[in-house]
């Protein structure tokens, strides 16, 4: 991962934001599978990789978060898991081709490791088809992302560490009293040093939080290891509101990147954002980071 750093110009490089609400913005109606579109609608998905090459990044994702064969299943498309994923990584791969690189995508499964709905082998083998095929399509690293159980993740991260490619762990906090807890309860402390000890080469958080109170899980996670830190926050809090209970992000694109600023200055290495963000706001953290190099 260090190699890459050096690579990719001055710290902290430049992620992209979300890609879920992105595709909505095109056409993707509520409840469809975001990933079927790698195929059945692939110029559109290209379109939102090209708007976060066009902001700035340096390293983008992959339409493929939850392209594993469980949450396929619940479409029907769990044989057309190695397509989906390879055809997801080709599209980011084919805008970002002299501009950026591009990490595959991998989010949970949503079956819950100790309740007994999914047994170790068979989850390492879910994640191991997935990340094979998004090595196949030609991505530069992977990251798993947006977890909550650090089992589930530690097995996500050696699955991924088997395609020889650059592999980022991520959890998402929020929760608990002082909302520096996952889901599970787990803390930054802990979800740093049980992804380096799965064999990830970066480590950090995504969603959950926007991004002052990420301030401090990233100080957190950057004083447990020596590895790099990955932050993608929302756009601050999230309000539901109207009929249809939409969660609305109040955070404007300055606003945002006037916050997010703050993560470099306390040491992450990878910056951009997640839910709530878009290629206005990464445009925005693009110029914010310059300003204070």
């Amino acid at each position: 991962m260090n190699e890459l750093i050096n690579v990719l110009e001055r710290q902290p490089v430049l992620l992209d934001g979300a890609w879920g609400s992105q595709l909505m913005a095109h056409g993707l109606p509520v409840g469809d599978c975001p990933e079927a579109w790698n195929i059945t609608n692939p110029a559109k998905v290209q379109h939102v990789a090209a708007s976060y090459v066009g902001a700035g990044c340096r390293i983008i994702l992959t339409n493929t978060f939850g392209s594993n064969r469980i949450l396929l299943t619940r479409y029907g498309l769990q044989e057309d898991v190695v397509e989906i994923n390879r055809r997801g990584a080709a599209i980011s791969c084919k805008v970002a081709t002299g501009h950026a690189l591009v990490f595959g995508s991998v989010g949970p499964t949503g079956k819950v490791l100790a309740a007994g709905e999914i047994e170790e082998a068979e989850l390492l083998d879910v994640f191991t088809e997935q990340t094979q095929a998004l090595a196949l399509g030609g991505v530069d690293g992977i990251v798993v992302e947006t977890m909550s159980d650090l089992d589930e993740a530690r097995i996500a991260v050696r699955a991924a560490k088997l395609t020889g490619l650059p592999v980022v762990g991520c959890m998402t906090f929020g929760f608990g009293k002082n909302g520096d807890r996952t889901m599970n309860g787990v803390t930054p402390e802990t979800a740093a040093t049980g992804l380096a000890e799965a064999g990830a080469d970066a480590v950090g958080s995504n969603c959950g939080c926007g991004p002052a109170a990420m301030v401090a899980i990233c100080e957190r996670m950057k004083a447990a290891v020596s590895l790099a830190i990955w932050m993608k926050p929302n756009a601050g809090v999230p309000q539901q509101r109207g009929d249809r209970s939409l969660f609305i992000y109040d955070a404007t694109p300055e606003s945002f990147a006037s916050e997010a600023a703050a993560l470099a200055r306390v040491g992450a290495d990878y910056l951009g954002g997640c839910c709530g963000t878009s290629p206005a706001f990464i445009s925005s953290l693009h110029d914010e980071l310059v300003r204070s190099r």
